[in-house]
């Protein structure tokens, strides 16, 4: 038996913008992309612990070691979050929103061990998150099918 779906039903949403779309794709991939380097990042921290030198004097002085692992494990939950906002996950949104912040939030502390690079995440963090909430299930849907 065929299922009918009420053509009214759609009626009062908005069309979903090809930006929308595009932001959330540029979501999942800088997800994937800033989840990879933050892994690399912890593994060099692991690796080798007199990588990352503390500049100056800062409140967060914690073991480089202990950030690697930190760096390591967010990064590889990153990179799973980022793909499945790609596959259009509904939980994928708040999930990678979420990441987003603690990754803003770790990298903010991380600044006296590598400023720039703590800098540029913090900013591709911010675009995830508005780029995610901006994106729609409805968006997903229309896009992947």
């Amino acid at each position: 038996m065929t299922q009918r779906v009420h053509p009214q039903v759609n009626a009062d949403r908005p069309p979903v913008s090809g930006w929308t779309v595009g932001f959330a794709v540029f979501a999942g991939c800088m997800m994937i992309m800033a989840g990879l380097f933050g892994a690399i990042t912890g593994l060099a921290a692991i690796v080798n612990d007199d990588l990352y030198v503390i500049r100056g004097d800062y409140v967060f002085k914690w073991d480089v070691t202990a950030w690697g692992w930190i760096h390591l494990i967010l990064g590889i939950v990153v990179v799973a979050a980022g793909v499945a906002v790609l596959t259009g996950r509904t939980w994928a949104r708040a999930v990678g929103m979420t990441l987003a912040v603690l990754s803003a939030i770790a990298n903010f502390i991380f600044l006296p061990y590598y400023p720039v690079w703590a800098i540029v995440i913090i900013a591709l963090d911010v675009a995830v998150i508005w780029s995610l909430a901006r994106y729609s299930r409805q968006a997903a849907v229309d896009t992947w099918g």
